[in-house]
């Protein structure tokens, strides 16, 4: 049974939500991709050496990126030759096995949060200005409260104009508390003050938004060094999760600020954010596969709840599923 029959049969026999939303969000990406996909498979009669190079040109144009699409396109070529594929038709349903592949074979594969079970979780977000992360902040605090957890939110991001009342906005819309202190006050005494309110009122989750500068990139990591040593210090084991937040429109510059930060701090996870806004998703793999840090989250659109766990398959399968839903 090929790849795309397998995927066809799990996700095109139910009614499944979260798929669809999958589906709608890499609507971009998946015209623009398997567009391209479809035209060369329909110019080519046979699996040849210029087949792989023009299919290398539309996967680095996706934003995969150019260390990945070399090892992709190798394993490709080692399965095309193992499999005996001759007709370019049949390599499409392996492109799509090789791309899951490819997300799964990093250390640290699940996309789960790290979520303690009786007590205090408590999840640090990093991340440069104006990626979406007090956004990402809000509708994570809506999951959790769908979930039934007590949640509370805190305003670390005391430096840049609106934050607080950005996240207080998004705490008023989904029925969160927000700790917070004026702006321009030490962003580690604000989480000083939210673990505290977090103990005292039995919270299940606290979820701690931080400044984004990269301006200064020592003062900005010296913060939140000290932000993290408070948090370790008040709560033995936390930040459970520190999750950087990606704009996933940025492509290859989301890659290189999630490289700044983990050379900094300890980020656990990432979130990529505005995915249904880029032709170039393909940005997912190239960060797993250079960073070998797993995607927990990504944004597939404006609504509250287009916030979605990360499944390798169900991207794949958004990323292909106008074939898939024609496979025989």
């Amino acid at each position: 049974m090929s790849f795309f029959k397998k995927l066809k049969e799990k996700f095109t026999t139910q009614t499944d939500n979260v798929t669809d939303k999958f589906r709608n969000g890499l609507e971009k990406t998946r015209n623009s991709f398997t567009g391209k996909v479809n035209d060369l498979v329909a110019r080519y009669r046979k699996v040849d050496e210029d087949f792989f190079e023009e299919l290398e040109e539309i996967l680095i144009q996706a934003d995969v990126g150019f260390e990945t699409v070399l090892e992709l396109v190798e394993e490709l070529k080692n399965e095309v030759k193992r499999r005996n594929i001759k007709d370019p038709n049949d390599v499409q349903a392996v492109i799509s096995e090789k791309l899951v592949d490819i997300y799964q074979s990093g250390d640290d594969s699940t996309n789960k949060l790290n979520l303690v079970e009786d007590g205090l979780t408590v999840i640090l977000f990093v991340g440069v200005n104006g990626v979406g992360k007090t956004t990402t902040i809000g509708k994570l605090a809506h999951k959790f409260k769908q979930e039934g957890k007590k949640v509370l939110l805190a305003a670390g991001d005391t430096f840049r104009a609106g934050a607080i009342e950005q996240l207080e906005v998004w705490g008023e819309r989904v029925g969160v508390d927000v700790i917070k202190q004026v702006e321009g006050s030490d962003p580690a005494a604000v989480m000083f003050d939210a673990l505290q309110a977090a103990k005292s009122r039995n919270a299940d989750i606290l979820l701690c938004d931080t400044a984004g500068r990269l301006q200064n990139k020592v003062n900005l990591m010296k913060e939140l060094e000290k932000v993290k040593r408070v948090i370790e210090r008040e709560v033995p084991g936390a930040p459970h999760e520190v999750l950087i937040v990606l704009d996933a429109t940025t492509g290859q510059n989301a890659l290189i600020q999630a490289k700044t930060f983990k050379e900094s701090t300890n980020v656990t996870g990432i979130v990529l954010s505005k995915l249904d806004g880029t032709a170039k998703g393909g940005i997912v793999l190239a960060i797993r596969n250079e960073l070998k840090i797993p995607v927990k989250f990504v944004g597939l659109g404006e609504k509250v709840d287009d916030l979605q766990e990360f499944d390798a398959e169900k991207y794949v399968y958004g990323l292909f599923s106008d074939l898939i839903e024609k496979e025989a």
